[in-house]
C-alpha cells in the first residue's frame, strides 16, 4: 500500500503546485461587484438627477429594490451607450456636462448583472443624495407660474402661445440657475423663457425663435433638466422685467390643463460675465421628399472679441447630425462640436469645459443634414417636401450658442482695479 499512498501524495503536490502557478499568473479572482460597494456610487454620480421620483425618467434608481427589476435593461443600456444620453463625438471638444460612463464604469456594471445583480453588505452603501423635491437645480429663491391655466384641446393643433408672468423685480437680478417645470408634461412639447423689459418691442423675427426686445434666459425641450452657469457667469433680468414662455403643446387625445413654472436662483454676487444666447438659422430650405442626406448650412460672423460656452442644436424629426466649426480670421478652421446621430427627443446642451476664444471676425458655421426618406422610421411623411415651420411635422435648422463678451471682461476688471477707485 504504501507506493500507492507515496502516488497519491505526490500527485495532490503536483495538483497544489499547478493550483499555485496559476494564481501566480493570474492573480487573485477578482471580487464580485456589489449594488452598495460598486454600482450605487456610479448611478449617484450619473443617472439618479433624473432618474428619481418626479423627475423626467421612467423609473428611479435611488435603492437596490428600485433597480434590481431593471438590472438587465440597465446592463443593456450602458453597453450601447444609449444611456446616460449623450450625442457629442467624443473627437471634438470637452464637456463639463458630459455624463458619459466610463470603460471601467460600464465594465462594473456588466460584471454586476452577470453575476446576478448582488446587493452586497448594507454598510457600504454610499449617503443617499439630498434632492430638493420638485428641482434639479435646488431650492429657487423665486418662482415664477402662469398666471392662469392654459386648457389643451384633446386634438388639433395649437400655435406656439405666448405668456406673460410679471416679475415684481425692484431691482436688477442677476440669475445664476434656472428651470423650466410644466404643469403637464405630457402636453407640454417645449418652453423657452425670456425676459423683456418693459415697453419692449413684442415682435418676432423672420424665424419665429428669437424675440426682438427679449432677452432669452433658457429652455426646455423634452427630456431636459435645469441649468447652473458657470461661476461668475450669470443672465440679467433687469427690474420691472417681466417672464415671457413661448409654450408649444402638443394635443395626445384627451383633454387636459397646464400651468408651466420658472424657478431662479440669484447670484450671489455680481457676475464678471453676462451670458448671452446667439444662433445661426436657416429658414430657407426645402428638404426633397425621399430625400435621405440633404445638407443645409448656416453662419454667423462675430463682430467683437468673444468666448463661446455652449451649444444647442435644433432640428425635429427629420433632423440626422449637426455639426459647428469656427472658421478664425487666419483662415485656420476648427470642428466644435460634432453631433454625428442627433435625436429630437434627447435636445441636449453642450457646455465646453473651458470656453472657446473666438476673436472678432470669427464665422461659426453650422451644417445639418436631414433624412426625409423611409430609412428614418421617425420620419413623419417621407412623401412631402418639407420646409421651415413650428410644428414637429415640419422642420428647422438652428445652432444656438451661448457666449459671454470679452469687453465686459475688460471693462469689469477695470472697474475694479484700485486705479479705478
Amino acid at each position: 500500500m504504501k507506493p500507492r499512498i507515496l502516488k497519491i501524495g505526490a500527485l495532490t503536490a503536483s495538483l497544489w503546485a499547478v493550483f499555485a502557478v496559476g494564481v501566480s499568473a493570474s492573480g487573485p479572482a477578482k471580487p464580485t461587484a456589489t449594488f452598495a460597494k460598486d454600482v450605487a456610487p456610479i448611478l449617484i454620480k450619473r443617472c439618479v438627477e433624473c432618474h428619481r421620483s418626479g423627475e423626467i425618467a421612467p423609473m428611479s434608481l435611488l435603492s437596490y429594490q428600485e433597480v434590481r427589476p431593471w438590472a438587465k435593461s440597465i446592463r443593456q443600456r450602458v453597453v450601447d451607450r444609449s444611456m446616460p444620453p449623450w450625442a457629442a463625438d467624443p473627437h471634438y471638444g470637452k464637456f463639463s456636462n458630459d455624463p458619459s460612463l466610463s470603460q471601467n464604469e460600464i465594465d462594473t456594471i456588466v460584471s454586476w448583472v452577470d453575476a446576478g445583480a448582488p446587493k452586497g453588505d448594507d454598510k457600504d452603501l454610499p449617503p443617499t443624495p439630498k434632492f430638493v423635491e420638485g428641482w434639479t437645480i435646488g431650492k429657487p429663491d423665486v418662482v415664477l407660474t402662469m398666471q392662469e391655466e392654459y386648457s389643451v384641446p384633446a386634438d388639433g393643433t395649437v400655435p406656439y402661445l405666448y405668456f406673460s408672468i410679471p416679475t415684481g423685480f425692484k431691482e436688477d437680478k442677476w440669475i445664476q440657475a434656472l428651470e423650466i417645470r410644466p404643469g403637464n408634461r405630457s402636453v407640454v412639447h417645449h418652453v423657452i423663457a425670456f425676459s423683456q423689459e418693459p415697453g419692449a418691442n413684442r415682435r418676432a423675427d423672420g424665424g419665429g425663435e428669437a424675440q426682438r426686445g427679449r432677452g432669452q434666459l433658457g429652455g426646455i425641450t423634452p427630456n431636459k433638466a435645469g441649468v447652473v452657469l458657470a461661476p461668475g457667469t450669470a443672465r440679467l433680468v433687469k427690474a420691472g422685467s417681466s417672464i415671457v414662455f413661448q409654450m408649444h403643446y402638443t394635443t395626445n387625445g384627451e383633454a387636459t390643463k397646464d400651468r408651466t413654472s420658472i424657478g431662479l436662483i440669484f447670484a450671489k454676487q455680481p457676475p464678471t460675465r453676462t451670458l448671452v444666447t446667439g444662433n445661426a438659422l436657416n429658414a430657407r430650405f426645402a428638404i426633397p421628399a425621399g430625400e435621405s442626406n440633404h445638407e443645409v448650412k448656416s453662419s454667423t460672423t462675430f463682430k467683437e472679441d468673444v468666448h463661446l460656452t455652449s451649444f444647442m442644436p435644433h432640428m425635429h424629426f427629420r433632423g440626422k447630425d449637426f455639426t459647428y466649426t469656427a472658421v478664425y480670421p487666419d483662415g485656420r478652421s476648427e470642428i466644435l462640436l460634432s453631433v454625428p446621430k442627433y435625436d429630437f427627443n434627447w435636445q441636449l446642451t453642450y457646455m465646453l469645459e473651458k470656453p472657446v476664444a473666438l476673436p472678432k471676425g470669427t464665422r461659426l458655421d453650422c451644417v445639418a443634414h436631414f433624412d426625409n426618406s423611409t430609412k428614418n422610421k421617425y420620419n413623419p411623411d417621407p412623401t412631402k417636401e418639407v420646409r421651415w415651420g413650428d410644428q414637429t411635422w415640419e422642420e428647422m435648422m438652428i445652432g444656438w450658442f451661448s457666449f459671454t463678451r470679452d469687453a465686459e471682461q475688460r471693462e469689469t476688471a477695470v472697474a475694479k482695479s484700485p486705479s479705478a477707485k
